[in-house]
């Protein structure tokens, strides 16, 4: 898999092959001027991480593994409580605090698309101990 941000040029990917081939915690694929692409590689056992956007909604699609999804009106009132795997989409909304959990026991890969850009252009966490450092 080429790991570069071919955004914001025009681009076509076969994004299930894409995804499935990422092995970092995530990817940026492509950053337009209001949108940005990622892929994510989640281990068993980890997390995307306890946040909330309250500008934009936001599209995540699993296409291997198994997650829980949690949301909900505040950090300690996650309401929303679904499992989901391959094929399955998590349409959150703005202002809603989520997280999703690999609760299976290979790699959790989803892609995800919200706007504005939230990471640089070209950013590749390999791990998510390097996206909380890259944050703080």
């Amino acid at each position: 898999m080429t790991a570069s941000d071919h955004g914001p040029e025009p681009y076509v990917v076969n994004i299930e092959d894409q995804t499935l081939a990422n092995t970092n915690y995530r990817t940026t694929l492509w950053s337009g001027k209001y949108m940005q692409m990622t892929v994510m590689a989640i281990a068993p056992g980890e997390d995307i991480g306890l946040e909330v956007h309250h500008d934009h909604d936001q599209f995540l699609r699993v296409e291997q593994g198994r997650g829980r999804v949690q949301m909900g009106p505040a950090e300690d009132r996650l309401d929303f409580d679904e499992e989901v795997g391959d094929d399955w989409v998590i349409l959150v909304p703005a202002g809603s605090w989520h997280n999703v959990t690999n609760i299976g026991d290979e790699p959790l890969k989803v892609y995800s698309l919200y706007g504005p850009p939230e990471h640089a252009h070209g950013t590749v966490h390999a791990t998510r101990a390097d996206s909380d450092a890259d944050e703080h």
